[in-house]
């Protein structure tokens, strides 16, 4: 299959014979401009505001969590994530190397160093076996902690990725991070609106971390969420998310070292307005993964369209190619086409300041991939 066939089906998918196609633009088709209006007239612009409080209970509601925390964005998210799960510096925390760096970066922010663990070629999310593989070679629990064997630091949290939206085996992540007693939190900032065996990502462990950047399913600029089924886990995160105010009328007292990261009423209204219109958002763009799906099949370029018994919500489509050097031509011809499209992140284990991070075993599937993925226009369509 050639490069200008692929281009020729995507620009007919889109309706557009010469105009550039973005790989996801953001659709504002609902009450985002009354919002906003009504949050502008209200002068309550910044994180004290309905609209926050709002946007919390419709995305609980929205994923099926008990309670849900809205944070600045999903970086600040899942460093405040990890903190309220125990993560301190020093520690461990395993992740996959084929993430978007905010995943590294915020376990940096902390002090703590990622250890990578490769995924599974099926869902390009932490594979269960590589991880129980290194759990069971590499850690011991002692005192009632997960210690690394080689380095002897704590391993206090476990943060897979749902790539592009598709769901990982997190149930089986979560018994293995269960047995081990290491903290599950899912970085389920791509993944809004997708399901594994019947509940939303972002349930299986003790958090799930969302993000609301601009190229999301639902955006509002900015903006992250924090949900979890835990109470108290919820206040901490919002105590600590809000610099540690102690309730008062009028008098400041803070009572830890804490952050600013609640999200802007400002913010949340737009996300309030985009939430709306989440079910037209994911038929939208589960239709289009079908006509993919369709065009790719029995052509040697796979299309990835998820594991048994998991809803992706397809937030960026992928496809494989057979080899690199396929991989690099389209890459070439279909940005040169004024079609945008992208590789896999750079392998975490690749950067400049994670190349020294403990890495375990090889990491071969996640090789494979970014040697062969490709992430083609996924934008809503009207």
């Amino acid at each position: 299959m050639s490069s200008d066939a692929i281009i020729a089906f995507i620009r007919k998918t889109f309706r557009t014979d010469n105009e550039f196609i973005p790989l996801h633009a953001p659709v504002f088709h609902g009450n985002e401009k009354a919002y906003l209006n009504e949050t502008i007239d209200s002068t309550f612009v910044s994180s004290v505001g309905p609209f926050v409080n709002k946007f919390e209970a419709d995305l609980a509601t929205a994923t099926g969590a008990r309670y849900c925390v809205a944070i600045t964005n999903g970086t600040t998210a899942l460093h405040l994530a990890m903190i309220v799960a125990g993560v301190k510096p020093g520690d461990e925390v395993l992740t996959q190397s084929l993430t978007f760096v905010a995943t590294a970066n915020a376990i940096s922010h902390i002090g703590a160093r990622p250890v990578f663990i490769d995924v599974d070629k099926d869902t390009m999310s932490m594979s269960p076996a590589a991880l129980s593989s290194f759990l069971q070679q590499h850690v011991k629990i002692e005192n009632g902690r997960c210690i690394n064997k080689v380095t002897g630091n704590p391993v206090t949290a476990c943060i897979p990725m749902h790539s592009f939206g598709f769901p990982g085996r997190i149930d089986e992540i979560a018994e293995i991070c269960r047995e081990f007693r290491i903290p599950l939190v899912e970085d389920a900032a791509e993944s809004l609106g997708s399901y594994y065996k019947g509940i939303h990502t972002g349930n299986f462990g003790l958090m799930g971390v969302f993000s609301f950047n601009g190229n999301k399913i639902v955006t509002c600029g900015g903006g992250g969420a924090i949900i979890t089924n835990d109470e108290a886990i919820a206040q901490k995160a919002k105590h600590l998310s809000t610099t540690a105010k102690v309730p008062h009328a009028w008098e400041f007292v803070h009572d830890e070292v804490a952050f600013n990261y609640r999200m802007p009423n400002l913010n949340a209204a737009l996300a309030c307005a985009q939430l709306e219109q989440l079910d037209t958002f994911l038929a939208s763009k589960r239709k289009l993964a079908g006509q993919y799906r369709d065009y790719f099949l029995g052509s040697k370029v796979e299309f990835v369209y998820g594991i048994r018994d998991s809803l992706p919500n397809y937030w960026l489509n992928t496809i494989l190619f057979p080899n690199p050097e396929d991989k690099e031509a389209f890459l070439q011809d279909s940005n040169a086409a004024k079609v945008m499209t992208r590789p896999a992140w750079q392998l975490m284990h690749k950067l400049r300041m994670y190349e020294n991070c403990y890495c375990p075993a090889e990491l071969i599937n996640s090789e494979w991939l970014s040697n062969r993925l490709v992430n083609i226009p996924s934008s809503v369509i009207a």
